[in-house]
C-alpha cells in the first residue's frame, strides 16, 4: 500500500499546483518532502551487471526531460501586490502526469500480470532484476521532480532579477528564447 501512496501524491503534486501559489524557494519542500520519502522506501544497495546502467540512465534522462518540460511550460507572473506567482498548465500537466503515470502505470503492471514480460524483457536486454527496475523508476522520478523544480527556481532567480517584469506582468512559458511578456 506504501508504494502506491507515495505514487499517487507524486501524480497529484501537480494537480495542486494548476491553481495559482507563490514561487518561492519555499515552494519546492512538498516535492522535496516527498522524494526524501520516495528515496527510504524504495532505494536499497544494488550490484550493476549487464545494461543495468543503461536503464538507469534512460529513464532517469526521460525523467529530466519530462520535468524540464513540465517547468518550462508553468505560468509565471508577478501578481498585483508585487508577489512572483505561478501555476501549472495544461502541457506541464501532461508531461507530469506522463512521467509520474507511467511508473505507477509500470509498477502495477509489473505486480498484476506482467511479471513475466519484465523478466523476459530483462533477460533479452542483460538487466539484472527487479531491484535495478525500482532503482531505475525512482530516479526517473528524482530527475522529473529536481527538473522541474529547477526551471522553476532559475525561472524565480530570473524574474527577480528583471524588475521591469513585475505589476501585473505575466511571463509566458519559456520557450528558451527569453522573457516574453503579455
Amino acid at each position: 500500500m506504501t508504494d502506491h501512496v507515495v505514487d499517487i501524491l507524486l501524480i497529484l503534486v501537480i494537480f495542486r499546483q494548476v491553481r495559482p501559489h507563490e514561487l518561492t524557494p519555499r515552494a519546492a519542500l512538498l516535492p522535496l518532502a516527498l522524494l526524501v520519502a520516495a528515496g527510504i522506501i524504495y532505494l536499497r544497495p544494488f550490484r550493476l551487471g549487464g545494461n543495468d546502467l543503461a536503464l538507469i540512465l534512460i529513464l532517469t534522462a526521460a525523467g529530466i526531460v519530462l520535468g524540464a518540460l513540465s517547468g518550462m511550460a508553468d505560468w509565471v507572473w508577478w501578481d498585483e501586490t508585487g508577489r512572483l506567482m505561478f501555476r501549472a498548465g495544461v502541457i506541464s500537466v501532461i508531461a507530469w502526469v506522463a512521467g509520474m503515470g507511467f511508473r505507477f502505470w509500470f509498477a502495477f503492471y509489473a505486480y498484476h500480470g506482467g511479471g513475466p514480460a519484465v523478466a523476459s524483457f530483462s533477460l533479452r536486454h542483460d538487466i539484472s532484476g527487479a531491484d535495478i527496475w525500482t532503482t531505475a523508476l525512482v530516479l526517473m522520478a528524482f530527475g522529473q521532480v529536481l527538473a522541474r523544480l529547477g526551471v522553476l527556481q532559475v525561472r524565480r532567480a530570473r524574474a527577480v532579477s528583471h524588475p521591469a517584469l513585475r505589476h501585473g506582468q505575466a511571463v509566458a512559458p519559456d520557450t528558451g528564447s527569453g522573457w516574453a511578456t503579455h
